[in-house]
């Protein structure tokens, strides 16, 4: 119930339920598929405080919600009814890189977690047999083996489950076409091969080894999907739940025998030794564009496109070079947001960098970029750099991994090669400390711009050339109060400036008035907030009190509705004050400018007592 009134407000922010075909999340987003992406409310879904992004990207409509993406998830599929089935609606059409990102995220992200624990129990065992602690004959390393390789030597059943879904067929049926390639009696065929080739209808069979395969039973179960969509509408509905699955099995399974396996095959070594070439042609630059590049494709979802090649990589060769470059890049961004840590002196934007450099060391960095260093260009860019400066060093080595996972500081037990710890491990390590240490120094001396002080208000009246390159716009206090700088407030992400700059206000009557000319962009469902967008293109976000939400609705009235004109002194909202206090709410209102990174500054005028319409804020362009 916690996370109820989020999950809700998405749903309402995505377009409403009859707007969503599918839903499923990662470690940090949701990753939604709409019907139309502009019915979404964008504007409101980044101004709600639980959402800390909104990305577009690869045919999806991601909500980066932080850790808690699990919770919300489950709120928002156990009230609205949804889940990762795709509904039988089309969306909006996408270009063949978007559905090409989409397919791949919707085909790995199910288990992506469970891959990456077994390959770090997989690294765990490589440097218990280094070190002597075990015994690669002794039960207990065996056990602990299986458990660490049984996922990926099956792994086509896996991928058939979750392609079956995502193509919309019958995930069982090409569970079954999977589990046919690795049959132990297929295997048995693989070794005898040579002395009595086998045949299918008098067809020659050319038998692989298809476990840990991935391109393979992603293309089969893409077949029998097609077939499936052809055969089931003109099956009779008595016998069309086994006669359908009968039909896919006859057709596909003998056709990726005798064609789509030995063709996906040679397509996945030729992607394999494509990308090995591209590597061997200059490590070092191969490692230093990755570094660099790796956050940014994070953060537009892009990095999915990757996967494969790894797991591909990994399939073909046992071990992958591609990984190892990405640590850095992780690490790189770690590093600034350590930087910001030890640099400020506020303490919410301490205690938000802190939480988020524990979660970047782990591999999961969107708090950290989204939160913390993105909003300050400097510190991102730092952390690009010293990733790229890191994956440099790795690349120079051929830093080379053995076992599937995501970058982070597991990837240094992953490195280690059964047959002892050499210099590309090492050169991990100083990898990873050229990025951290590069970017959080960075960061540290020139990473943060100091607050400008109060006076630096009068410089455009004392420097008259600044004046006429120099705009302003005005937003008047929209209620009687006393103000407060916006790092007082008591809710960490108003007062660490994420959702944009400005001031709050305890208000001392029980209505709110428009600050600006302009138009009402989202008046929220529950009337405790109003997003406005002023004629010269300010977006202002009014949020009366803290965690108001959870009174959905109850003592706030709202007097305009979305897309309506407003003009200063407006009433936008009336709400009862003794009420809202009586239930225990803090009434501090935040009022910010969410898009301030449009703008040179956004300043405030008033640091005491203000009343309707005195100044308040001044947006500099």
């Amino acid at each position: 119930m916690e996370y109820q009134q989020l999950a809700d407000d998405i749903v309402a922010g995505v377009g409403g339920k009859e707007n969503i075909i599918s839903v499923m999340h990662c470690a940090t987003r949701l990753r939604f598929k709409l019907k139309q992406s502009n019915k979404a409310q964008t504007a409101a879904l980044k101004n709600n405080p639980g959402v800390i992004m909104v990305v577009e990207s690869g045919g999806q409509y991601q909500v980066v919600i932080g850790n808690q993406v699990a919770d919300v998830y489950r709120a928002l599929t156990a009230r609205h009814a949804l889940d990762d089935q795709h509904a039988a609606e089309e969306a909006e059409p996408q270009n063949l890189f978007a559905r090409f990102i989409d397919l791949v995220s919707g085909i790995f992200t199910p288990f992506i977690g469970v891959m990456i624990a077994t390959g770090i129990i997989k690294g765990l065992l490589a440097l218990a047999l280094v070190l002597g602690v075990m015994d690669a004959t002794s039960g207990s390393y065996k056990v602990l083996f299986v458990a660490s390789d049984g996922l990926f030597y099956f792994l086509p059943i896996l991928l058939g489950y979750s392609a079956g879904k995502k193509y919309g067929g019958n995930p069982f049926v090409s569970m079954a076409i999977a589990a046919a390639l690795v049959h132990p009696l297929i295997l048995d065929a693989l070794q005898q091969q040579a002395g009595k080739p086998l045949t299918f209808v008098g067809i020659p069979l050319e038998i692989l080894n298809y476990s840990s395969s991935v391109i393979p039973i992603i293309f089969a179960a893409w077949v029998s999907s097609l077939i499936e969509r052809w055969v089931h509408p003109r099956s009779p509905s008595a016998v069309r739940n086994f006669t359908t699955p009968l039909v896919c099995l006859l057709i596909t399974v003998p056709l990726t025998f005798l064609a789509i396996g030995p063709a996906a095959t040679w397509l996945s070594r030729l992607l394999a030794e494509g990308y090995l070439w591209i590597y061997s042609l200059s490590p070092m630059i191969a490692g230093a564009v990755m570094g660099a590049i790796w956050q940014i494709c994070v953060i537009f979802g892009l990095h999915w496109g990757l996967v494969p090649i790894m797991l591909n990589n990994l399939a073909n060769f046992g071990y992958d070079t591609l990984l190892p470059l990405l640590m850095p890049a992780v690490l790189g961004q770690a590093g600034a947001t350590l930087g910001i840590f030890l640099r400020t002196r506020e303490a919410k934007l301490k205690a938000m960098a802190g939480s988020a450099f524990t979660a970047s060391i782990f591999g999961i960095t969107e708090p950290a970029v989204y939160g913390v260093t993105l909003p300050r260009r400097r510190p991102f860019i730092f952390g690009c750099i010293g990733g790229a400066l890191g994956a440099a060093i790795l690349g120079y080595w051929h830093t080379t991994i053995y076992s599937f996972g995501f970058p982070s500081i597991f990837t240094f037990i992953q490195v280690v090669p059964t047959t002892g710890i050499d210099a590309s491990v090492l050169a991990s390590f100083a990898g990873a400390a050229v990025a951290l240490l590069f970017a959080c120094i960075a960061t540290y001396l020139f990473g943060l711009q100091e607050t400008a002080p109060q006076p630096a208000v009068e410089e455009p009246v004392a420097a008259p050339a600044p004046v006429t390159l120099t705009r302003r716009e005005s937003v008047v206090s929209p209620m009687a109060g006393e103000v407060l700088p916006l790092d007082q407030v008591n809710d960490e992400t108003f007062a660490s400036g994420l959702l944009g700059k400005g001031a709050a206000i305890v208000p001392q009557t029980g209505r709110v008035v428009s600050p600006i000319n302009g138009v009402v962009s989202s008046m929220f469902r529950t009337g405790h907030a109003i997003g406005l967008t002023s004629d010269q293109g300010a977006e202002v976000l009014i949020h009366v009190g803290l965690d108001t939400v959870k009174l959905d609705g109850q003592y706030f009235h709202p007097q305009v509705q979305n897309d309506q004109p407003v003009k200063v002194g407006d009433v936008l909202l009336e709400f009862d004050i003794e009420a809202i206090k009586a239930a225990g709410f803090d009434l501090t209102t935040p009022v910010l400018v969410s898009n301030s990174d449009d703008f040179i500054d956004v300043l405030t005028l008033n640091n005491s007592a203000v009343s309707e319409g005195s100044p308040l804020l001044a947006v500099l362009k």
